[in-house]
């Protein structure tokens, strides 16, 4: 995948990555990571199978649509940052996130919870991630359960 992809590559990675998993074909290991979090959203099965369709959709707030492929590259980005341990300390608190919820796919929505919003306010900041404050969100709502 891209370091910067638009929104139409991101649609036709997971598409494709989609498409080859259903036609059993070999996959990349970023496309066998994708297929992977696909296979675990079957609500997603109709929009995956047309990267036509998935481009043309509006998931925008207003539409009212979860955007599939935004969740999809939040697990992905989540899966990146564990095995990087980036940011620093990340597995440890993923760790417990996963130890506390007993499912990893459970972990990962909950993991979604703090780095959306993240996220959304570097974005509406126009700065970098504020790291920290992921990493306190994961290891309180590890602590939670």
């Amino acid at each position: 995948m891209l370091f910067n992809p638009s929104s139409d590559e991101v649609r036709r990675f997971f598409c494709e990555a989609w498409a080859r998993h259903g036609a059993g074909e070999v996959l990349e290991p970023m496309q066998l990571l994708a297929a992977t979090w696909c296979s675990r959203h079957p609500e997603y099965a109709a929009i995956l199978a047309s990267s036509e369709q998935a481009i043309a959709s509006n998931f925008s707030p207003e539409s009212g649509r979860e955007n599939p492929f935004l969740h999809l590259s939040m697990h992905l980005a989540i899966e990146e940052q564990i095995a990087a341990n980036q940011p620093p300390g990340i597995r440890a608190a993923w760790d417990a996130l996963l130890k506390c919820s007993g499912d990893a796919h459970r972990a990962a929505h909950e993991a979604m919870e703090c780095l959306g919003p993240v996220l959304w306010e570097a974005q509406r900041a126009r700065r970098m991630p504020d790291t920290h404050t992921y990493l306190e969100c994961l290891r309180r709502r590890a602590a939670l359960r």
